[in-house]
C-alpha cells in the first residue's frame, strides 16, 4: 500500500517510523513532513488544510490510504472530503471530530449520556460569561471552545484572573476567532491526570496502554500550558481497577452515546482523564493521537499499525489482535527557550552520537543542507526500558547530545 501521512510534527514522525515496520507498506509520503520524517518518507510542501492539494497529490502519486493525524484537518472535514472522492482515509469524520473541535459540544454530549465530568457552564457572549464570573466558585477553569493547539485552557484562582482569561479568549481572540466564539467555564478538579488512547471502528474500542503527559512549561508543573513537554507509558497510576472503571463508566458509555446519536467514530479516540476523590472523570476528548503521548505509546506497539488502521476503516477491530510490549517508554521534549509564547525559529541544531534512545523530530527543517529549528517543540528523545526509572535514565543520559541556542527541557518528566 502507498500511504500518505498528513502533518509534520513529532507525532507524525512517530507514526511514520511505526508504519515503516509494516510489510503491507510500499511507499510512504508525508504532507508536509519535517527534516526527520524526510529520512523515512517522501515529503511534499502541501498544507494539512489544503484539501484539494492533498487530493491532487494522492491521485498523482497513487496513494491508497491517507492517515490524517492533526486536529485541524479532522475538524475541517478532510476525511469526509477524501472519502467522498474515493480516497481511503484514517480518522474520524467531521461530525465525530466535534468531540474535540468544540468543548461545549463534548460537555453537552457527556451530560446527555451520563459520562462523569466536571460541572460546567458554556457562554457564547462575553457579557454573560463576565456576569457569571462575578459569583462563580474559585478556582475555575476557563476553556476556549475551539481548537487552540492544546493551550486554550486557563486555571483561574482569583476573580481578576477569570475576567482576564475571558477577555483574552473572547475579546482579544488570543486563540483565534473560531476558538474564541464560545467559552466553557468548569469546575476545577484535583487529582492525577491520565490519558487513554483507544483505537475505535465505531463498534469496537480497544484501549492502548494508559499514559501520562506533562503539559506545563517548566519543572514542578509550573508555567503556562503547552502542547506537552514529555510523557510516559504505561503509567503506574492507572490500576486494573481504574481500567475497569474507565471501561464501564466512560469508554463504553461514550461508544454507546455516539451510536445513539448516529455518529460513527473511526480512528483514535483520546480520553483525557482525572483521577478525583469521586472517581475517574473526563477532562477532555481528542479525536486523534495525542502529542507527545503517541511517541511513547507507539514505541510499545508490537502489532502492525497499518493492519490496525485498515481494520479500523473496515470495521473489523473485533477480530484484530493488538499486542503491546510490557516495557515502559518515556519521552522528553527539547523545546525552544521561548516556548510556548515567544518561539524563535531558524536556529542551527547539533546532534551528537545517541546511544540507546530514539530521536523524534518535531519542529525541524533543512535549510541549505543545514538542520534548523522550525517550531517551539523541536525534538522528542524517547527511551524504552523494563521500568520507568530505567527509561528515564536512558533519556536524560543522552538528551544533552541534542541542542541549539536556547534549547531547554523539563528535568522532572516521570517524577511528578
Amino acid at each position: 500500500m502507498n500511504v500518505a501521512i498528513i502533518g509534520g510534527g513529532g507525532r507524525e514522525h512517530a507514526i511514520a517510523l511505526k508504519l515503516k515496520e509494516s510489510p503491507l507498506l510500499d511507499k510512504l509520503f508525508c504532507l508536509p513532513g519535517n527534516a526527520g520524517i524526510a529520512e523515512c518518507a517522501t515529503c511534499a510542501p502541501v498544507s494539512p488544510m489544503d484539501f484539494e492539494g492533498i487530493f491532487d497529490f494522492c491521485i498523482k502519486n497513487g496513494v491508497d490510504l491517507v492517515f490524517v493525524a492533526p486536529d485541524d484537518p479532522l475538524a475541517g472535514g478532510l476525511v469526509d472530503f477524501l472519502t467522498e472522492r474515493g480516497v481511503k482515509a484514517f480518522g474520524p469524520v467531521k461530525k465525530a471530530a466535534m468531540l474535540e473541535a468544540s468543548k461545549a459540544f463534548a460537555k453537552e454530549f457527556m451530560a446527555r449520556h451520563g459520562i462523569p465530568t466536571a460541572a460546567y457552564r458554556a457562554f457564547d457572549d462575553f457579557e454573560g460569561a463576565e456576569e457569571y464570573a462575578k459569583n462563580c466558585d474559585l478556582p475555575v477553569v476557563v476553556k476556549a471552545d475551539g481548537l487552540a493547539l492544546g493551550k486554550g485552557v486557563v486555571i483561574c484562582r482569583t476573580r481578576q484572573e477569570v475576567f482576564d482569561a475571558l477577555k483574552s479568549v473572547m475579546v482579544d481572540l488570543k486563540f483565534g476567532e473560531n476558538a474564541g466564539r464560545k467559552v466553557v467555564m468548569e469546575e476545577f478538579m484535583t487529582g492525577r491526570e491520565v490519558t487513554v488512547l483507544a483505537f475505535c471502528d465505531g463498534k469496537t474500542l480497544l484501549p492502548m496502554p494508559a499514559s501520562q503527559d506533562h503539559k506545563k512549561a517548566y519543572d514542578g508543573d509550573k508555567g503556562a500550558n503547552t502542547g506537552g513537554m514529555g510523557a510516559f507509558a504505561p503509567t503506574p497510576y492507572f490500576s486494573e481497577q481504574d481500567k475497569n472503571e474507565f471501561l464501564q463508566n466512560i469508554a463504553l458509555p461514550t461508544l454507546k452515546g455516539l451510536e445513539k446519536e448516529g455518529i460513527v467514530f473511526k480512528g483514535v479516540l483520546y480520553f483525557g482523564l482525572m483521577k478525583t476523590s469521586g472517581g475517574l472523570k473526563v477532562v477532555e476528548y481528542n479525536a486523534r493521537f495525542g502529542d507527545p503521548e503517541t511517541q511513547v505509546v507507539l514505541a510499545l506497539l508490537k502489532s502492525d499499525l497499518l493492519e490496525i488502521v485498515n481494520a479500523v476503516i473496515e470495521g473489523r477491530l473485533d477480530c484484530t489482535e493488538v499486542l503491546w510490549s510490557d516495557e515502559t517508554a518515556l519521552t522528553v521534549v527539547v523545546a525552544d527557550g521561548g516556548y510556548p509564547d515567544n518561539v524563535v525559529k531558524g536556529k542551527e541544531i547539533r546532534i551528537g552520537d545517541l546511544d540507546g534512545v530514539r530521536l523524534i523530530h518535531a519542529g525541524t527543517k533543512l535549510d541549505g543542507g543545514r538542520l534548523k529549528t522550525n517550531g517551539g517543540r523541536v525534538f522528542n528523545v524517547v527511551g524504552v526500558a523494563e521500568s520507568l526509572d530505567k527509561a528515564r535514565k536512558k533519556v536524560y543520559g543522552q538528551i544533552d547530545k541534542v541542542g541549539f541556542e536556547g534549547a531547554r527541557y523539563r528535568a522532572d518528566i516521570g517524577l511528578v
